[in-house]
């Protein structure tokens, strides 16, 4: 099995009265990056991490961030997030949630972080095909955003089939996020899925050290 795929660690399933030493943990564990999701109860029903959370995170970590943007109009907000980043950082929009996404996109490309487009699972990759051209990163959603521990909604694999032809063409990397399983890496990274959002299903609550648990998933021993 080719370990190069990234994994990365879903934060708002972390243990958040021991912050700090879950970032070490992860950290010494060989997570890649830190998935921080931003959600304000519109464009979800949910509220999940805030600003402040990501700042502490970023503080604390020497590994890359993740930027999940649930938001509506993000525009209206993006410089908040851009300031609070370093180089290298990612920050994941959804097209749906602003009128005119390229400009959004834009500056985040023009503050030196890594721009990124998240696709629902009701979204079709024709309707964001032209902003392919300009990201860097696209998080698919295999559930519907807005909550840790759903089901995994199998229509969605068509989707990651159709990315994965375009990918190379447009130069972005695909990524996956939701109900992720071990049997979803094994099909999808030898296809070409770069990178796996971690949450409860493989990584948060069970129980042993993430270590243990991220050697196990890059040598497929489940």
């Amino acid at each position: 099995m080719d370990d190069s795929f990234e994994l990365t660690a879903s934060m708002m399933c972390a243990d958040y009265g021991h912050l700090e030493q879950e970032v070490r943990n992860l950290e010494e564990g060989g997570i890649d990056s830190f998935h921080i999701d931003i959600m304000d109860g519109r464009y979800v029903p949910n509220f999940a991490m805030s600003l402040n959370d990501l700042r502490y995170i970023r503080s604390a970590a020497k590994k890359p961030l993740d930027v999940h943007l649930m938001v509506e109009h993000p525009s209206n907000t993006i410089e908040l997030f851009i300031n609070s980043l370093r180089p290298g950082d990612t920050i994941y929009i959804h097209p749906e949630a602003e009128y005119h996404p390229s400009t959004t996109l834009q500056k985040i490309i023009n503050a030196g972080l890594i721009p990124g487009i998240a696709i629902n699972p009701g979204t079709s990759v024709e309707n964001v095909r032209m902003l392919l051209r300009i990201v860097k990163k696209v998080l698919v959603m295999s559930v519907n955003p807005g909550n840790a521990a759903q089901m995994f909604l199998p229509y969605v694999g068509e989707k990651y089939d159709q990315l994965l032809a375009m990918k190379d063409a447009m130069n972005f990397e695909i990524y996956w996020d939701g109900a992720c399983g071990v049997d979803k890496i094994r099909e999808f990274a030898p296809k070409g899925v770069k990178g796996f959002v971690l949450g409860t299903t493989l990584l948060f609550g069970k129980g042993r050290p993430y270590k243990e648990t991220l050697e196990k998933i890059r040598a497929m021993e489940f």
